[in-house]
This record gives C-alpha cells, sequence and structure tokens, in this order.
C-alpha cells in the first residue's frame, strides 16, 4: 500500500492520551518519512506535544465552540490529506471532523464508536478488546497497511525545563513526586492518605515533592494534604509548565498518582508509577510500560459497586463512585513504594 502523502490526526485531549498518540507519530514518521503529518491538538495539549519535530499543530480552541470549529475549517482551507485519523468519538471531535477534507477516514471500530462517530468515517481500526488505550491509538495505522510493533516517545524537553527541575531537585537525594488530582474528582485518593505515604517515604530519607496545576481544585487539595503530613514537603503546586514537570519526571525516581495525565507523562520518560486505581481498570489506562508498581482495586470495586467481577463487565467501563478510591489503603500504596523502592536499589 503506497504512502498518503498526508495525514490528519484529530486528537485534541486529554494530556494522558496525547502522549499515548506520539508513539503513533513516531511509528508513521519512522515508515514515511516524506508523508507530511498534521495534528488538530487542544491548547493545554499542544504546550506538552507541540513541539514535536515534523508535525504541523494546529490548535483547537475547544472552548469557542462552532467557531472554533470554522477556524479550524478556515487554516485547512484548500487541503485535502490523504488519510484523517479521527481518534476522538466524542460529539464535538465528530462534528470537528466535517471540516477537514480527506480521501479516506478512519475511525474506532463500532463498539468504540459513539456519538454519530460512524456518521464521519469511512473505515474503521480492528474491533478488539481487552487492549490499553495506547495500543487502540496504534492500531490507527494498520488500514493503512502499518504495524505498530514499537513504542517510542522522545518528547522535546527543553533545557531550562531541566535547569529548573534542578534548581528544585538537587542532588542525588530521590524524590518521590505525588501529583494527588485527577480530572475526574471520583479517582482522586483521601489527602489524610497521601500524607500518610508521603511520611513515610520522608522518613525512608526520600525528598518528598507535592505537585500540581494552578487550578483553584488541585491548589485545594495540596493544601488538604499539606496540613494532613507530619513531615512538610517541597509544595511545588502550581510552579511548574508541562515542560517542567516532564523533566522533574526525569529526575525523580518515582510518582504518585491516581488516573491523571501526569501519570502517562512519567511513564513516558521511564519513572516507575505509583498508581492508585479502583475507579478505572490499570490495564486498560495504567502506565502503559510498566504496571508492577500500581495498587489496583478495580476487581473488588467491580464486585462491590457493580455486583459482578472484572472479568464479566464491558472493557473499558469506570466505576466512578463515591467512596471507590477508599478502597486503596495507605498499607497497600506503601508496600508497593517499598517494593518499587527495592526494585530501583534506593532502600
Amino acid at each position: 500500500m503506497p504512502a498518503p502523502d498526508s495525514i490528519c490526526i484529530l486528537r485534541t485531549s486529554a494530556i494522558g492520551d496525547v502522549t499515548h498518540v506520539v508513539p503513533l507519530v513516531r511509528t508513521l514518521q519512522a515508515a514515511w518519512p516524506q508523508t507530511e503529518l498534521t495534528w488538530i491538538v487542544g491548547k493545554l495539549e499542544r504546550r506538552l506535544v507541540g513541539d514535536l519535530p515534523g508535525v504541523r499543530f494546529v490548535t483547537f480552541d475547544k472552548g469557542a465552540g462552532f467557531a472554533g470549529m470554522r477556524a479550524i475549517g478556515y487554516e485547512l482551507k484548500g487541503h485535502r490529506f490523504g488519510a484523517l485519523l479521527q481518534m476522538q468519538v466524542a460529539l464535538r471531535s465528530n462534528l470537528l471532523s466535517l471540516f477537514i477534507k480527506a480521501d479516506r477516514r478512519i475511525g474506532y471500530d463500532k463498539a468504540r464508536a459513539k456519538d454519530g462517530h460512524g456518521l464521519v468515517i469511512g473505515e474503521r481500526i480492528p474491533a478488539r478488546t481487552g487492549e490499553h488505550v495506547l495500543d487502540a491509538m496504534g492500531s490507527f495505522c494498520e488500514p493503512l497497511g502499518l504495524k505498530q510493533t514499537q513504542v517510542r516517545w522522545d518528547i522535546p524537553i527543553p533545557e531550562e525545563a531541566h535547569a529548573w527541575a534542578a534548581e528544585q531537585l538537587p542532588g542525588d537525594q530521590p524524590t518521590l513526586l505525588v501529583s494527588p488530582t485527577s480530572s475526574h474528582s471520583l479517582r482522586n485518593w483521601q489527602p489524610e492518605r497521601y500524607a500518610a505515604v508521603m511520611d513515610h517515604a520522608a522518613a525512608r530519607g526520600w525528598r518528598v515533592a507535592l505537585v500540581g496545576g494552578p487550578s483553584d481544585f488541585e491548589r485545594s487539595m495540596a493544601d488538604a494534604v499539606l496540613a494532613a503530613c507530619k513531615r512538610t514537603p517541597l509544595d511545588l503546586t502550581g510552579k511548574d509548565t508541562l515542560k517542567k514537570m516532564m523533566a522533574m519526571l526525569v529526575r525523580a525516581p518515582m510518582l504518585l498518582t491516581p488516573d491523571s495525565g501526569p501519570m502517562h507523562m512519567a511513564n513516558s520518560v521511564g519513572c516507575k508509577v505509583l498508581g492508585l486505581h479502583a475507579a478505572s481498570n490499570p490495564n486498560r489506562s495504567g502506565p502503559y510500560s510498566d504496571r508492577r508498581w500500581c495498587v489496583d482495586k478495580y476487581n473488588e470495586a467491580s464486585l462491590k459497586y457493580l455486583g459482578k467481577p472484572a472479568n464479566e463487565i464491558a472493557w473499558g467501563t469506570k466505576i466512578e463512585r463515591p467512596g471507590v478510591m477508599d478502597l486503596i489503603t495507605v498499607d497497600e500504596v506503601i508496600d508497593r513504594f517499598e517494593a518499587c523502592a527495592a526494585h530501583l536499589g534506593l532502600t
């Protein structure tokens, strides 16, 4: 199958998901270095991946509504792509795709399609279940005749970001980064439980740093965690950028977090993830490369809230119920911390 002259990737959000798209970009570039790649991405997400070499980025302002879609159409006016990879099934993205002209329009299989997705595509990726989100996104190259056999990120990190991270986390003391908030509040753990794990790490000689974005919600969560800590951690909440966060993840051997964007940023640079999973299935949306250090209470959550084991519910089901994250105990997370520290030779 000949290489398309141009490919448009439509995946605007979220942070974790755009990290899952990067290996597909690398696969396409390796196979077809002459193919022009255009990626339509959200404003925030562009701050993380917008400097990938060899890719033209077009920013979609999700807050602008239909006007934002028309702006995309205007920017792409007169351009027809060899293929559109419609990698987002939400109604807004399906409508946005109508402003993009392409000879081939590739989308999700019927089981994963919704909100009129089937009306805006002409071809589908293979229908599979039990896949990690990254593998599902990687399969978008298969209708084009390729196969994603390697997973590579190499998301650029500017030198100034590395310098900033070195100033915040100087020396060789091992650091536990703690990013306590997900964009879905029901995936978040209790502040006092984060604090207990952080105190344990600090008592073991680790530097502990609390990180997060500048939103009021993240600041509130950080304050609640700090109030519960007996040993005061470094508080970097709201002080970093996405690139600075990446640089900190390069320097830190471990990140404690629920299912969130920072989880996947950490995975992309080899930082080990102490992932907290009860509301979501780590085998679908956990850290792609290494899930040994995650606490997995998803099956227990399924039994408690849905009345059946996880292998009997639809793949990808979220169990975002009040109290679900309380299934994860402090002792279980400390156990994973100790096991990971031993694996890294940092005990």
